[in-house]
Parts: C-alpha cells; sequence; structure tokens
C-alpha cells in the first residue's frame, strides 16, 4: 500500500531514513525544512504489513526514492507520471534505473556521478596547522565569488553573493577558505545542503596559479573535522576518479553512483 505520509508519519520516516544520513541527506534537509504539509513537497510511503519500506519525495517538480530494498516501482511511477510538468528524477542508481523506464516521457539530461560518504577522518588533524583555515565572513564573499569563478572547472558553476547570504541566513552551508603568506585567498571549500544529521561538500577549489601546495586538502581538514565534531555525516559527489582520491585519502568511501535523470512535461493529449 502506498499513501501520502503526514507528520503523524514523522517516527516511521526517520526509522527507515535516519540511519543512513549521507544517503538520504536531501530528503532529511528538505523534511526538517518544510515538513509534510507544503503545497511545493510531498512525501508517499509503501507499507508493507504496517512496517514503513520506502518513500518518495517531492520538492517542487524533482522526485527522490529511497529505500533498502525492492519497492513498488510502479506504484511510484504512476505518482511520478500525474506530474505533466517537466520533472527531475534523482537518487542511488540501483534505486532509480528500475524506476526510470516507467516514466512516460522524453529523457532531456540524464548523468551520473560517483557518491561518496565520511563518518569519520582516516589520519588524525593537525589542530596546529588547520588554524590556518577559516570560515568566510560577509565581508569576503565577493572576493570568494570571483575566485571560485577563475577556476576553469567551475566556470559554469552557480556561485553568487547572494547564495552565500542565504546559505549563511538559513544555516543550510558554510565556507571554510585559506589565505595564503600575502593574503591571498587561495582555496575554498563549502557545504550546502546542511541539516540536523549531514551536510554535503562542494565546491572544493583551488585559485589557479596556487594548485598543488596544500591548500584545499586544508579547508576539507578544517570544514570535515568540524562538522564531523558535531556528529553529522558528510558526502560528497565527483565525476573525477582523480579527484576522488584526494577525498578517500580523507576518509571518504565511495556509497555508489547518484543518477539525476530530467524529463520532458507530458505532451501527450487525452482522448
Amino acid at each position: 500500500m502506498i499513501r501520502k505520509l503526514k507528520k503523524d508519519d514523522h517516527e516511521l520516516v526517520f526509522s527507515l531514513i535516519g540511519h543512513k544520513p549521507a544517503e538520504n541527506l536531501f530528503i532529511i534537509g528538505d523534511i526538517e525544512a518544510y515538513g509534510y504539509d507544503s503545497n511545493f513537497q510531498e512525501i508517499w510511503g509503501q507499507f508493507q504489513d504496517d512496517k514503513l519500506i520506502a518513500v518518495l519525495l517531492r520538492y517542487d517538480q524533482n522526485y527522490i526514492p529511497f529505500s533498502e530494498q525492492h519497492y513498488d516501482v510502479k506504484g511510484f511511477s504512476e505518482i511520478i507520471n500525474r506530474n505533466p510538468e517537466r520533472v527531475e528524477l534523482s537518487g542511488l542508481k540501483h534505486l532509480i534505473e528500475p524506476l526510470q523506464g516507467l516514466i512516460n516521457r522524453d529523457v532531456r539530461k540524464h548523468s551520473e556521478t560517483y557518491y561518496a560518504k565520511c563518518a569519520g577522518l582516516s589520519y588524525e588533524i593537525d589542530e596546529e596547522r588547520i588554524k590556518r583555515a577559516n570560515y568566510l565572513q560577509p565581508s569576503e564573499y565577493h572576493e570568494n565569488v570571483e575566485m571560485l569563478r577563475a577556476i576553469p572547472e567551475f566556470a559554469n558553476g552557480n556561485f553568487s553573493v547572494e547564495a552565500r547570504e542565504r546559505a549563511e541566513n538559513f544555516k543550510t552551508g558554510r565556507t571554510c577558505i585559506v589565505r595564503n603568506e600575502q593574503g591571498t585567498m587561495v582555496a575554498s571549500a563549502s557545504t550546502t545542503a546542511e541539516n540536523s544529521q549531514s551536510a554535503m561538500v562542494v565546491g572544493v577549489g583551488t585559485r589557479p596559479g596556487f594548485e598543488r601546495r596544500g591548500y584545499a586538502t586544508l579547508c576539507m581538514e578544517k570544514l570535515c573535522s568540524d562538522l564531523l565534531a558535531e556528529g553529522k555525516s558528510l558526502c560528497l559527489f565527483y565525476e573525477n576518479p582523480a579527484a576522488g582520491k584526494i577525498y578517500k585519502r580523507l576518509g571518504f568511501t565511495d556509497i555508489g553512483l547518484w543518477t539525476m535523470i530530467r524529463f520532458e512535461a507530458d505532451n501527450r493529449v487525452s482522448v
């Protein structure tokens, strides 16, 4: 049986998703921020013998499923297909694969990235060394955005002062920076989608001309050690296996592949 979930189901929902905070980063964050009664967010649950075994979250036009076992793929697909707009389906690859073929519309974009998590750093952090890393202050937002936009792999990134301000105001993210001896901001690393249990690491980068000096690693050591001390699991996406090796040295391990599929609107005409 599949039914829409409500506030009274919260304990059941977190008994399913709460022990895997990295895998359920987006679902946990959206529920904590917007609850069960928002007009732009809905959560459905599949029950088996009165036990919740799967959930499907809709945030605006984005859908994310989660289950630790075989779930009602047909039932979830019927919910998504009722939405005639362009939709996006995302989640761990093994959960998305059986569902994607049942979405009755053309694919606009299909992408996959490696997804990794960290529950503890793999080596002891030099507390004196990481004092060189500091958290970004409002007076530094513009400088940080300009630095990130200068990094070739971030050329199309969505960095803005407004986004930095929003993350600070809503406590959904933070940015750690390092300056060199001359005072130049040379690297930064950020989090996004922070919630009570987990956070995603994003925007790890070094100013061109200052690479391979350990600046970005220093940012990561500071950021990750602080978040882990707060009891939060960390996760991140990466596309380049070479970058993955750097994260794995810190203590990240692969969860699997994260799939994102954007579908066109349903243009079928009802007869």
